[in-house]
């Protein structure tokens, strides 16, 4: 079904099913993670492995503390760039299955600057926020093409935002004492550093 009805959206969440969902980069593959038969699902529609982990969106920082440790060095990163095109790792909280983590003890987490997104989040909570796509190939930006490329049985609900931006979150480690920048995106290396300073 494709839509802009949230509450359809947020339905087939509740009942474990993935959705296909408008971020501020790409769109983004949608279930509970908290349901761990969801999240399966996530994987075998992306054809990729489990041991690959998962980012998360979230709608704030309250949602993202009660997933995730955050120091102070990570809550300035956040109150400097979220919502936006970071995408934060930090250690995870056991609340969080090991299956969305690929097993890793830290995950990836995002708060989208899209109305859609935000709008989803707040009313249903932390959701998957991998690519709409098969593991591999190149994402799309608009719902047709990810219509072609996915089993589109395997979708509940698209919310269709029209043509998205397509560049990509820039992506940092904050798990270690020193910052890793995994991916540089839309968010320069030198604008994280002028907001927090390494030894």
């Amino acid at each position: 079904m494709i839509t802009l009805d949230l509450s359809k959206a947020i339905d087939a969440l509740k009942n474990g099913q993935v959705i296909v969902y408008p971020t501020d980069t790409l769109y983004g593959l949608g279930a509970d993670i908290f349901n761990d038969d969801a999240i399966k699902k996530i994987f075998k529609i992306k054809k990729r492995e489990k041991n690959n982990p998962l980012s998360v969106a979230v709608a704030n920082i309250k949602e993202l503390e009660k997933i995730a440790f955050v120091d102070e060095k990570s809550r300035s990163l956040v109150k400097a760039f979220l919502p936006g095109k970071l995408t934060i790792v930090l250690k995870k909280k056991n609340i969080v299955s090991n299956l969305v983590t690929g097993g890793q003890n830290k995950v990836a987490i995002r708060i989208p600057n899209n109305k859609i997104a935000l709008d989803l989040l707040t009313n249903f909570g932390p959701i998957t926020a991998t690519s709409a796509n098969i593991h591999g190939k190149k994402p799309s930006v608009n719902i047709n093409d990810i219509n072609i490329q996915l089993n589109s049985s395997d979708i509940a609900v698209y919310l269709d935002n029209g043509i998205l931006d397509g560049k990509p979150s820039t992506i940092i480690d904050m798990t270690e004492k020193s910052i890793k920048i995994i991916r540089i995106g839309s968010i320069s290396k030198k604008e994280i550093m002028d907001v927090i300073s390494y030894e």
